[in-house]
């Protein structure tokens, strides 16, 4: 493998765990810096909502710098799979993420801040269900990358589903949500890490 291929392909793995990562310790960091948060029950949102002790620095760091991180990771996958949809849906899905860290006002959510903070979350959502889509149907790519890309949609879709229809609060569906998406980028990152590229796609 050429000394630049792979240092893209370990540069893409440490973005897309490292991503993950600052998003974990950023949670509970600033999680415990609210009083009266409620790791389960609250939404992610709130650390970063207009009334958060803290939510210039969330904002910077949970949903912007994670979604700039998920960015590069997108466009890295999109170069190892060579499939330039691919990078541009999971960097949209990234894009989109950072984007959220447009504070939530949770007292006025008519307010024109709330609104682009939700719909950049759900454009972000499905930007990555679409890439998953281009992966999962893509017949150049191997069976166990398709398996997992439908696996991880279903359950994302699932995780929408349980909270929008109040099996589970909705507060608790979004992190069952984020478990899915960021579980399947440390699946993937690390992956690149172990086997580069051959272990990705079919070469035949």
């Amino acid at each position: 493998m050429p000394g630049s291929e792979h240092q893209r392909k370990n540069i893409t793995g440490l973005l897309g765990i490292g991503g993950v990562g600052l998003f974990v310790l950023a949670f509970f960091l600033f999680g415990s810096l609210y009083p009266g948060f409620d790791f389960w029950n609250d939404y992610v949102s709130k650390l970063g909502a207009k009334s958060a002790p803290h939510a210039l620095g969330w904002n910077l760091l949970g949903f912007g710098l994670v979604g700039l991180a998920l960015a590069g990771f997108g466009i890295g996958y999109g170069l190892m799979l060579k499939d330039r949809l691919v990078g541009v849906l999971l960097a949209l899905f990234g894009l989109g993420f950072a984007f959220t860290a447009i504070p939530m006002d949770f007292t006025e959510a008519d307010q024109i801040f709330s609104k682009v903070h939700m719909v950049s979350i759900n454009l972000a959502l499905a930007f990555w269900l679409f890439g998953l889509a281009r992966i999962a149907y893509h017949p150049q790519f191997s069976q166990r990358l398709r398996t997992r890309a439908n696996v991880a949609a279903i359950l994302l879709v699932i995780g929408m589903i349980i909270g929008s229809i109040g099996i589970w609060p909705e507060a608790v569906a979004h992190k069952l949500v984020f478990l899915v998406v960021f579980g399947w980028t440390v699946v993937s990152a690390v992956e690149l890490l172990q086997n580069g590229r051959e272990g990705l796609r079919h070469l035949d």
